[in-house]
């Protein structure tokens, strides 16, 4: 009986090290470049010289403009600490209630630290320029 449990146990080792090495060799084969994310590839016109020099300067983000009117700072200071104001300007018009309780799960849910006192100026001013009677088209 001992030796029927050693035989497995050789047998056993020897088919996982030969899985193993499979697996390795698998991993061997391939064709293994840099990755290039986060940027964006643009070649050159085929009008161009071959010796001429091309670059490309930085992708321009414009970051929306919220509305003018009191809490307008407050809204960009606080939110924009987690998200850019763009969240709020690509919205479409939500009624008040809607704001608010985006407003209480900015804070309650995702923990958003707004002093309450700059949460009712963000709320007051969401609702009072971007719900659909205040929104300017």
């Amino acid at each position: 009986m001992k030796t029927t449990f050693r035989t497995l146990v050789v047998l056993s080792a020897g088919l996982l090290a030969t899985t193993a090495i499979g697996v390795f060799a698998q991993l061997q084969k391939g064709n293994y470049q840099p990755a290039t994310l986060g940027q964006l590839a643009q070649t050159a016109g085929s009008d161009r010289a071959p010796d001429s020099e091309y670059s490309v300067g930085e992708y321009p983000l414009y970051p929306p403009e919220l509305e003018a009117g009191d809490g307008k700072a407050e809204t960009e200071a606080y939110c924009s600490m987690c998200h850019s104001t763009r969240y709020i300007t690509m919205q479409p018009p939500l009624p008040a209630p809607t704001w608010e309780a985006e407003v209480t799960k900015m804070r309650k849910t995702f923990g958003a630290t707004i002093p309450d006192e700059a949460a009712s100026k963000i709320l007051r001013y969401l609702q009072e320029h971007y719900t659909p009677e205040t929104r300017k088209r």
